[in-house]
């Protein structure tokens, strides 16, 4: 992977940059610049079926590269739509993707094959070592502080990340852009339309002195993100949200993700979803591998597709308990389903992939079911918001069946 300021070129003055910090955010940024290049090149074909000629030759000004970009070779259409097979995803031509590495290796790794993908489609990228030592955060706030001043739109993946509500502050952009982090989306709105301060759901306890600390940045970055007379706001996302005025809401419907993958060669068996709900303090050990044993035996799944962050020897007991091969995927589970081969029912817990699969999945045939979250697999340190987050997850995802929970295991009392 290149290092700190490697990239194919140099994101050009007044470009967009996008801010990723783990596989799915990236992933999420590709689907948007699919997406972005369709919108331009229907309002491209709208101005030309108009006739507009003073309209038409500012849309494909300076002012507006995506347009050239997905509509390089006069077809009307982003790359990944045209016949011939080309999936591109039809980037704006100033678009470039800044990825802020984490320490997690496995996220590192997605991240890496992520960041590949990106690149055949056309999309800079820039790897920074944004967390590698004491003097990293500063070096690379440094590095980015022209590119971050010259920006006229910013995309970003996790607004409750404290590196990005830093660059934020020091952005000059009047067009911003959140894309998917998972269901973080959800609350980030939430939040948002209640003026509240940003704040993970997962979190319990009074704020330390860190958060303390930090506090007028967070201040800044959320009024960064409230829409006002000279800034404008999108949401781009595959969840359920309820937008406070000024916020404008884009369907992430995956079909960058369609066009490139798929359709999916079927196993004809039942795979299981992990979550990290465990390593986050949400859920009790012991009561979630009494669920997936209980689920596996229910529906006989075969395999179990290991969330990034869930921890090894989890991962090993799950193996050797419950008897399920263990899959540690290097790309987004959309991904892989949509490349297969996949099974033909995916059960999971309450997360992101119950509102995503079925989108990346349309039309294949697979089932997503849910299982709920007892409220007795809680365990005493989790957030009081946990139960009601949970349930909003489980209960606004369409398109999958939902599972009562998981019927008792012979172990359970």
């Amino acid at each position: 992977m290149p290092g700190r300021g490697a990239s194919t070129q140099d994101a050009a003055p007044g470009s967009t940059l996008a801010f990723v910090e783990s596989p799915v955010q990236l992933l999420n940024v590709l689907e948007w610049a699919y997406a972005d290049a369709l919108r331009a090149s229907k309002d491209t074909d709208a101005l030309r079926a108009l006739g507009s000629t003073d309209a038409l030759r500012a849309t494909e000004g300076a002012d507006a590269p995506r347009v050239a970009a997905g509509d390089a070779d006069g077809s009307g259409a982003p790359a990944g739509a045209r016949a011939g097979g080309d999936t591109g995803v039809g980037a704006p031509g100033d678009l470039t993707v800044i990825v802020l590495s984490p320490h997690d290796p496995m996220t590192r790794g997605q991240l890496r094959r992520m960041a590949e993908l990106a690149r055949e489609e056309g999309v800079r990228v820039r790897w920074e070592e944004a967390r590698g030592g004491a003097s990293a955060p500063f070096r690379t706030i440094s590095g980015l502080a022209s590119l971050l001043r010259a920006a006229r739109r910013i995309v970003i993946g996790d607004p409750f990340s404290r590196y990005v509500q830093l660059l934020l502050n020091m952005a000059k952009a009047r067009d911003l852009v959140v894309v998917d982090d998972g269901t973080a989306t959800m609350e980030f709105i939430s939040q948002l339309a209640r003026g509240e301060r940003l704040e993970r759901w997962h979190r319990r306890g009074s704020r330390g002195a860190r958060d303390l600390v930090f506090a007028p940045v967070s201040a800044g970055a959320r009024r960064r993100l409230t829409p006002g007379e000279h800034r404008r706001v999108e949401v781009f996302s595959s969840m359920p949200v309820d937008p406070p005025p000024g916020v404008t809401v884009t369907s992430n419907t995956f079909a960058w993700t369609r066009a490139r993958f798929g359709p999916p060669k079927l196993t004809g068996g039942t795979d299981l979803v992990g979550t990290s709900l465990v390593e986050t303090g949400v859920v009790d050990l012991e009561r979630y591998v009494e669920a997936v044993t209980a689920l596996t035996r229910e529906h006989g799944a075969t395999r179990y597709f290991a969330h990034r962050k869930e921890a090894t020897d989890k991962l090993h007991r799950i193996s050797v308990e419950v008897g399920l091969e263990i899959v540690r995927p290097d790309l987004p589970l959309e991904l892989i389903a949509r490349r297969g081969p996949i099974g033909r029912m995916i059960l999971s817990f309450p997360s992101t992939v119950v509102h995503t699969l079925p989108l990346a999945l349309a039309g294949t045939g697979i089932k997503v079911a849910v299982c709920d979250v007892d409220p007795a697999w809680l365990t005493s340190n989790a957030s009081p918001r946990a139960q009601g987050f949970l349930s909003g997850v489980t209960g606004t995802a369409r398109d999958v069946h939902r599972l009562p929970y998981a019927p008792a295991s012979p172990s359970q009392p």
